[in-house]
């Protein structure tokens, strides 16, 4: 199949999170040649293909099949790609299935490689990531087959194709203070332990206030507060409870035991409890990387765009690989419409895409 009528087939299957629709029994009978593992959990369901050509270096792509739900606003049937100019319009077209498009042409029409070219897909990246591509590494693990370098597609660009490579993502620390009180009568107000009083003396030394300076890689990790409630919505009863919560997008500069010893600073004096859970942990790639380099170079080669290096966005799958130690950067269309009504790519985008995986391939 060219490029698009592949992408056309994959924007069809309803794949909603965590379904894959019958997509995978597609792909994987499109990618006939290389070896299937199937590694499903309950519904999750998780593929791994691979392809050894020679003894050489494990290059990976790697990506997700599930996209969010549609939701309302929509010109037109999400799950029909739909063409208005040049523009392709359905679910999924920038995250990410333009991206695993992109991949599964450029690895199928491989033909000279000196290693092991192998596609890990999942569709658990939209809801918990549990079961999705953390399981699959740690079979990959056991079986002695991780990978040395991974592209992520997932779309990174910013305002035209091709100026922005992912070679890191910030961690993703979540916290919840419960600052104790005891409840009054707001006429005596000395008779009771307001809460809300407390923490707002404190609260101009810790909203919005970086934890580190940040990096060369990384912006400073800031405290975001993202809710603070208290009381029963009257006016003449003071609160015996606050609830904060707040999030923390954690460079390398600062981890869980920072934040935790942050909090103790301001409320070390109040009765609290603090509760603390990181759902990513940071990484970065080496700029130097051969992966980042030869990327960098193929981009350029494909649309003459100097591409910036960069650590900026919420989290992925890439930060599993991460956490293994293996070089892994993310690269994809431009991300402007994504989990939005008429989320949509350009074909040139998607052409453009294929080429570079393509070129990568060869390069490397």
């Amino acid at each position: 199949m060219d490029i698009i009528t592949l992408f056309d087939k994959l924007l069809t299957f309803k794949s909603i999170t965590p379904l894959d629709d019958g997509a995978f029994d597609f792909i994987e009978s499109y990618m006939n040649g290389f070896e299937v593992k199937r590694l499903d959990f309950g519904d999750v369901k998780n593929l791994f293909l691979v392809k050894k050509f020679g003894d050489g270096e494990h290059l990976c792509f790697a990506g997700h099949i599930d996209v969010v739900p549609a939701g309302d606003g929509w010109d037109s049937d999400p799950f029909c790609p739909t063409r208005v100019g040049d523009k392709i319009v359905a679910r999924g077209t920038q995250d990410m299935k333009s991206g695993v498009a992109a991949f599964l042409n450029a690895c199928k029409n491989a033909k000279d490689f000196s290693g092991t070219l192998s596609i890990l897909l999942t569709s658990d990246e939209e809801g918990d990531a549990i079961y999705g591509t953390v399981k699959v590494l740690e079979y990959l693990k056991n079986e002695n087959l991780l990978p040395d370098f991974v592209v992520v597609a997932e779309p990174t660009c910013e305002k035209i194709f091709g100026d922005a490579i992912k070679i890191g993502r910030r961690g993703s620390i979540n916290g919840v203070i419960e600052k104790m009180g005891i409840q009054g009568h707001a006429a005596y107000p000395e008779k009771a332990k307001n809460p809300i009083h407390k923490v707002a003396a404190v609260l101009p030394y810790m909203a919005g206030v970086n934890l580190d300076k940040g990096d060369a890689n990384f912006a400073p990790s800031q405290f975001v507060i993202t809710d603070i409630r208290a009381g029963m919505e009257v006016t003449n009863v003071t609160p015996g409870k606050l609830k904060m919560m707040f999030n923390v997008r954690n460079s390398t500069k600062t981890d869980k035991k920072d934040v935790e010893n942050f909090v103790y600073r301001y409320f070390k004096d109040m009765d609290y409890i603090l509760t603390l859970n990181q759902s990513a942990k940071p990484f970065v790639t080496n700029r130097n990387s051969k992966v980042v380099s030869l990327l960098a170079d193929v981009i350029k080669d494909v649309t003459s765009v100097e591409t910036k290096l960069s650590t900026a966005g919420g989290t992925s799958d890439a930060r599993f690989f991460g956490e293994y130690g293996i070089d892994t950067v993310e690269f994809g269309v431009i991300n402007d419409t994504i989990h939005a009504p008429n989320e949509s790519t350009t074909v040139k985008e998607v052409k453009d895409l294929e080429k570079i995986f393509e070129k990568l391939i060869e390069k490397f």
